[in-house]
C-alpha cells in the first residue's frame, strides 16, 4: 500500500470517494450496520459483566470460610455442624444461612413481578451474630419478632410497600403468611427485578428448612489465614464442601460469566450473519463499481499506472470505507447496546443496570472485522479491475458480464446433490449426530445456492416475469430483460435476502412444528379437565392441591412433581412423581406391565428401558441429593412421550427423595366428577387457588395456548435479532438498483429520447427491483423450510413429531418480498425518470 500513499492513485481514489457521495453512504451503511450488531454484542454483556463484577464483589464479604453440602438441592448442612465447628482451632464465630424461593405481595395482593430475576427469602442475624456484613437500612429496623420483614430498596418500589404496610409472602413449599415490612435496606445494583425479603432466624429455619438442617455456616477466622481455616474444617468435614469467602465469590461469578459467554456467542451469532449478508453487499457494490470505472480505469493503464497500482486504488477505496465504516459502526454498537438494555428494561426482565464499558477490545474487534471484510469482499473486484486488458476495457460497446457460469453451475450442482444426500441421511436418525449431519448437508446446499444462483437466476426470473411482467407490457418486459441481464449482479443482490429469509423460514417452521407437536402431545396425552400451573421456575405451591381437592364436585387433583436423584454417582434422568392415578389424567400407552403405580413402584419410558436395560420386574436404586437411598421396582413400561419423563414414581417415592423444603408442584390435573359439568368448576377452582396468587387454572386449551405462549415469545426474539440481515439485504437491493441506473444511464437516456414517459421509467424500475426481490425471497423460502424440516426430524425423539409449515408465514413473506422490492427501488426510480435525455447520451 506504501508504493500509493501520496501517489495520484491515491488522489484518484479519494476523488472517486468525494464524487459519489451516495454511493459511499450506501456502501458505508453495510459495513456500519454488520459492525454495530459485533460491536453491540460485546458492550451489552461486557456492561452486564462489570455490573454483576460489583454486585458479587460483596458476596460472602467479610466472610473467612462457608460450610455447604455439595448438592444444592439437598436438605442442607445439618444444624448440629454449626457447634462442632465452633470448638476448631482459629474459629471465633459461627453463623448460619438460610434461604428460598419467595413470592412478594404488593398492596394489592398480587405478585411482585421480577421479570426471571431472583426473588429469594433469607434469614437476618444481627451485627453481633452475622458474620456477613449486614446490609445497610435505609427506612424503619430489621426484623426483630416472627412476622416482621425488611425488603429491599427495589422490592419495596415494585410493590409499593413502606414499612409498617402489612402484606403477604408465599413460600411454595409452606403457603402464604402475613407479614409486616418493618424495614427496607440497600444492597449493591438495587436495580433490575431481584426481591429479597428477611426473616428473623427462627422464622426462615422455619420456613425454609426441615428444622434439622440450614443452606450453610458462615465462619470467622480468629488469627488464621482463610486457606489454613478451610482445611482444616474440611478435614474435620470430608463429606461437606468447604470453601473460602473468596472462592465463594468466584464460584458464583463464574456462573454468570458462563450465561453471559452464552449471550455474547448468541448476539455475536446474529452480527456474524449480519456481516455475511453485508459482505455480499459490499462486494455487489465494488463489482459495479469496478464495472463503471472501467473506461477509467484503462485510460489509467494506458497512461502508464500498472496493474498493482490499480487494484491498490479499489483496494485502498474499500479500506477507507472500511475504516469509516467501522468507527461509525462502533458508535452505532454503543448505541444499539443502550438501546437493548432499554428494550429488556422495558420487558422487565429483571437485568441489573450499570454503566455502558467500551473495553479496548471491543474497539480493536469491531475495527478489524469492519476492515477486513471490506477490504476482503473487494478484492476480488479489485483483482478483475487489474486484469482487464485498456483497450478492451475502453471500447465503446464493452460490457463486463464476467466468465462463463458453466465452472461455478457445475459445482453448484455436484454440492447441491451432496447437500441433499446430508440433509436427507441426517433426517432418517436422531440426535448430536444427525443434527451435525443435517448442518454439513445445509451448508453445502447454501454454497450450492451461492454458485449456482446466476444460472438459477435466469430461468426463475423469466418465470416470474412472464406472470408478474406481463400485465405491463412493454414495460414488464423490459425490466425481466434488465433482472437477468447480469445473472451474477442478480443473484449477488437476491442471495443477500435469500440468506436472510432462509434464516427466518428455519425458526418459522421450527416454530410452528414446536407448536404443533406440543399441542398434539397435549390433545391425545391430556384427559383432565383443568391443568393448575404456576411459573416455570417456582411451579405451583404445595398447598393449592388440597385445596383443590376440597372442592365439590372435584373427583380427583392428581399433583405431578419433577424429581432429582442418581443412579449410583450419575443422574437418573428426567423423572417425574405423580400422587395418583396416573391413568386418570395421563392418556399412557403401556407396553408391559401395568399402569397402576405402587408406592414402591416405577414405571419406565421404552426408550429409557432400551437405554438402562431396566425391564419388567427390576429393581432400581434411586439416590437423593441428601444421599438417601430409594429402591423402587419397575412395575410398567411405557410408550415415551413429550409428557412425561423418562421414568415415574409414586408419592411416597418422591417424598423419601425430595426435601421436605424442596418440594413443589409442576402441574396439578384435576378432573371433574362424572355428574358435574366442568364449566362448572372454573369459579370454584379459581377462588380456591386465589390464596396460591402464583397458580394458574387453565383448561387444556388455555394449558396449550400457554405453552406457545412462550414458543412465541422466543419466536420474536430470534425474529427481532434477524431483522438485522433482512434490513441490510433491503439496502443492498438499493444499493444495487442506484448503481444500475447510474450504469444505465446512457440507455435510459436513449429509451427516454425514443418516446419513454418518466413513469413507464419508474414503473420499469419497480418491476426490475420486485423481480429481484421475490427470487432472493422464493429461493431463501423454499430452502429454509427443507432444511427446517430436516433439523426438526432429528428432533423427533425430543417430542418434536409434526412438521408443520407456516403457510400464512410463507405467503406473508413472498408478498412482503414483492412490496420491499418495489419500496427499495423507490429512490433510484425516481433518480432513473430524472434523467435528461440529451445529457445522457453525449455523456462519456
Amino acid at each position: 500500500m506504501a508504493s500509493i500513499v501520496g501517489s495520484p492513485m491515491r488522489k484518484v481514489s479519494l476523488r472517486n470517494l468525494a464524487a459519489h457521495k451516495l454511493r459511499l453512504v450506501l456502501t458505508v451503511l453495510s459495513v456500519v450496520l454488520g459492525t454495530a450488531f459485533v460491536a453491540g454484542s460485546f458492550v451489552f454483556t461486557d456492561t452486564l459483566k462489570h455490573t454483576f463484577d460489583g454486585i458479587f464483589d460483596e458476596v460472602a464479604k467479610g466472610v473467612d470460610v462457608r460450610v455447604s453440602t455439595e448438592e444444592e438441592l439437598s436438605s442442607g448442612v445439618p444444624f448440629t455442624v454449626g457447634a462442632q465447628l465452633a470448638t476448631i482451632d482459629g474459629v471465633r464465630a459461627v453463623a448460619p444461612g438460610t434461604s428460598g424461593q419467595v413470592v412478594l405481595l404488593d398492596k394489592e395482593g398480587d405478585p411482585v413481578q421480577t421479570g426471571g430475576a431472583p426473588s429469594i427469602g433469607e434469614s437476618y442475624l444481627p451485627p453481633g451474630q452475622a458474620i456477613e456484613e449486614p446490609a445497610k437500612f435505609v427506612e424503619g429496623s430489621p426484623p426483630a419478632v416472627p412476622g416482621e420483614v425488611a425488603i429491599n430498596v427495589g422490592a419495596a418500589e415494585r410493590a409499593g410497600l413502606a414499612v409498617g404496610d402489612p402484606t403477604k409472602v408465599l413460600v411454595p413449599a409452606r403457603g402464604t403468611i402475613d407479614v409486616k415490612v418493618a424495614g427496607i435496606y440497600s444492597i449493591p445494583s438495587d436495580t433490575g427485578g431481584f426481591i429479597g425479603v428477611q426473616f428473623v432466624s427462627d422464622q426462615a429455619r422455619q420456613l425454609f428448612t426441615d428444622g434439622e438442617h440450614v443452606a450453610y455456616f458462615d465462619v470467622a477466622a480468629d488469627g488464621v489465614a482463610q486457606e489454613e481455616l478451610r482445611d482444616r474444617v474440611a478435614q474435620e468435614f470430608p463429606d461437606l464442601k468447604v470453601q473460602t469467602g473468596t472462592e465463594v465469590r468466584d464460584e458464583q461469578l463464574d456462573q454468570i460469566q458462563q450465561a453471559l459467554s452464552f449471550i455474547n456467542y448468541f448476539l455475536l451469532a446474529f452480527g456474524a450473519i449480519a456481516l455475511l449478508v453485508g459482505t455480499f453487499i459490499i462486494y455487489n457494490t465494488f463489482s459495479m463499481i469496478v464495472a463503471q470505472r472501467l473506461r477509467e480505469l484503462a485510460l489509467l493503464r494506458a497512461v502508464g499506472a500498472s496493474r498493482k497500482q490499480v487494484g491498490r486504488s479499489v483496494v485502498l477505496e474499500a479500506l477507507i470505507i472500511g475504516l469509516i465504516g467501522s468507527v461509525i459502526g462502533l458508535a452505532a454498537g454503543v448505541g444499539l447496546a443502550y438501546g437493548l438494555r432499554q428494550l429488556l428494561n422495558a420487558f422487565d426482565l429483571g437485568l441489573p443496570s450499570g454503566t455502558l464499558q467500551l473495553s479496548p477490545r471491543t474497539v480493536v474487534v469491531a475495527l478489524v472485522v469492519g476492515v477486513v471484510v471490506t477490504v476482503l469482499s473487494a478484492y476480488a473486484p479489485a483483482r478483475r479491475a487489474a486484469k482487464t486488458p485498456p483497450v478492451e476495457a475502453m471500447r465503446e460497446e464493452f460490457v463486463s458480464v464476467g466468465e462463463s457460469l458453466r465452472v461455478r453451475t457445475i459445482i453448484a450442482a455436484v454440492l447441491g446433490v451432496l447437500g441433499v444426500v446430508a440433509v436427507v441421511l441426517g433426517a432418517s436418525s436422531t440426535g448430536g449426530g444427525a443434527a451435525a449431519t443435517v448442518g454439513v448437508g445445509a451448508l453445502a446446499l447454501i454454497f450450492a445456492v451461492l454458485l449456482g444462483a446466476p444460472w438459477l437466476s435466469r430461468p426463475v426470473v423469466g418465470g416470474l416475469g412472464a406472470i408478474f411482467a406481463r400485465p405491463f407490457g412493454t414495460v414488464g418486459r423490459l425490466a425481466s430483460t434488465n433482472a437477468v441481464r447480469n445473472p451474477r449482479r442478480t443473484a449477488a443482490t437476491a442471495f443477500a435476502l435469500t440468506l436472510g429469509l432462509m434464516l427466518v423460514s428455519v425458526i418459522g417452521i421450527f416454530g410452528s412444528s414446536a407448536k404443533a407437536s406440543v399441542d398434539q402431545i397435549i390433545d391425545n396425552g391430556v384427559k383432565s379437565d383443568y391443568v393448575l400451573q404456576g411459573p416455570q421456575m417456582m411451579g405451583v405451591p404445595v398447598g393449592a392441591a388440597p385445596a383443590v381437592r376440597a372442592v365439590p364436585g372435584v373427583a380427583e387433583a392428581v399433583s405431578v412433581h419433577f424429581v432429582l436423584a442418581k443412579v449410583g454417582d450419575k443422574s437418573a434422568g428426567n423423572g417425574v412423581a405423580v400422587s395418583g392415578p396416573i391413568e386418570d389424567v395421563f392418556d399412557i400407552d403401556i407396553l408391559d406391565g401395568s399402569a397402576t403405580l405402587p408406592d414402591n413402584g416405577m414405571l419406565v419410558s421404552d426408550t429409557e428401558s432400551d437405554a438402562k436395560g431396566w425391564r419388567l420386574g427390576d429393581t432400581v436404586t434411586l439416590t437423593s441429593n441428601d444421599g438417601e437411598d430409594v429402591p423402587v421396582q419397575v412395575s410398567g413400561i411405557y410408550k415415551t412421550t413429550g409428557l412425561l419423563g423418562s421414568w415415574v414414581v409414586s408419592e411416597q417415592a418422591y417424598q423419601q427423595i425430595t426435601p421436605e423444603s424442596l418440594r413443589s408442584d409442576f402441574l396439578v390435573m384435576v378432573n371433574a366428577a362424572p355428574d358435574v359439568d366442568p364449566e362448572t368448576l372454573r369459579g370454584p377452582l379459581e377462588q380456591a387457588t386465589d390464596p396460591f396468587v402464583i397458580v394458574q387454572v387453565q383448561d387444556r386449551e388455555e394449558f396449550k395456548g400457554a405453552q406457545a405462549a412462550q414458543i412465541d415469545t422466543l419466536l420474536a426474539v430470534l425474529y427481532g435479532l434477524l431483522a438485522l440481515a433482512v434490513v441490510i439485504a433491503i439496502l443492498g437491493i438499493v444499493n444495487t438498483l442506484a448503481l444500475s441506473v447510474v450504469e444505465r444511464r446512457r440507455e435510459i437516456g436513449m429509451l427516454r429520447a425514443v418516446g419513454m414517459h418518466r413513469k413507464q421509467v419508474r414503473r420499469t424500475i419497480y418491476l426490475e427491483s420486485m423481480l429481484i426481490a421475490v427470487f432472493g425471497a422464493l429461493v431463501g423460502v423454499l430452502l429454509g423450510l427443507g432444511l427446517g424440516s430436516g433439523f426438526i426430524r432429528t428432533l423427533r425423539d425430543q417430542g418434536l413429531e409434526v412438521i408443520a409449515v407456516p403457510w400464512g408465514q410463507v405467503v406473508a413473506m413472498l408478498i412482503g418480498s414483492a412490496v420491499v422490492g418495489v419500496l427499495a427501488a423507490l429512490w433510484p426510480a425516481v433518480r432513473a425518470s430524472r434523467i435528461r435525455p440529451l445529457e445522457a447520451i453525449v455523456d462519456v
